[in-house]
């Protein structure tokens, strides 16, 4: 069953990457007491997510702060290493949260994931975007055609907050 607008978050663990390492986190801890736009991809250095997903949300990531969010995430079921490099790569380390939810286990539990085994990348996250304010899901926006990111993109939220 998928989350909804309303619903708190499942408490998973995950890994939050930056410049000295990645750090394990929980998603409880992680987003309690703040509002973040959290967005997933399908995987880190895919052409949609590289090229259209994570540069949408860093072109915009004043406009969406100075709305009251106080930080934007990304997460993909990736492990913490190649979240690192894709944080590093696209220069967004120091602009965006980068969480590594190398199981699935946190997009599973959200009812978010994604079966690309056809495509030949077997378990991945769904490509989405919310608001969360204090771990509860304020809006959610999921539905994007396979290579595109519109839906689920930073024009979409900044239209929400």
């Amino acid at each position: 069953m998928t989350i909804s607008v309303g619903e708190k978050l499942p408490d998973c663990k995950q890994k939050k990457v930056g410049a000295d390492g990645a750090e394990d986190i929980t998603t409880a801890d992680y987003f309690s007491g703040r509002k973040v736009v959290l967005f997933g991809v399908p995987g880190a250095f895919t052409p949609t997510c590289s090229n259209s997903h994570l540069p949408g949300f860093v072109e915009n990531r004043d406009a969406i702060l100075a709305k009251g969010v106080d930080t934007i995430a990304v997460v993909s079921v990736n492990d913490h290493h190649v979240m690192t490099a894709w944080a590093r790569f696209s220069g967004a380390e120091d602009k965006i949260d980068f969480l590594a939810d190398g199981n699935g286990e946190f997009v599973t539990a959200m009812g978010l994931s994604l079966d690309a085994s056809i495509a030949g990348m077997g378990h991945r996250s769904e490509r989405f975007s919310m608001i969360v304010d204090d771990g509860v899901v304020k809006a959610l926006n999921r539905g994007d055609k396979p290579g595109q990111a519109e839906v689920a993109g930073a024009a979409r939220i900044m239209e929400q907050l």
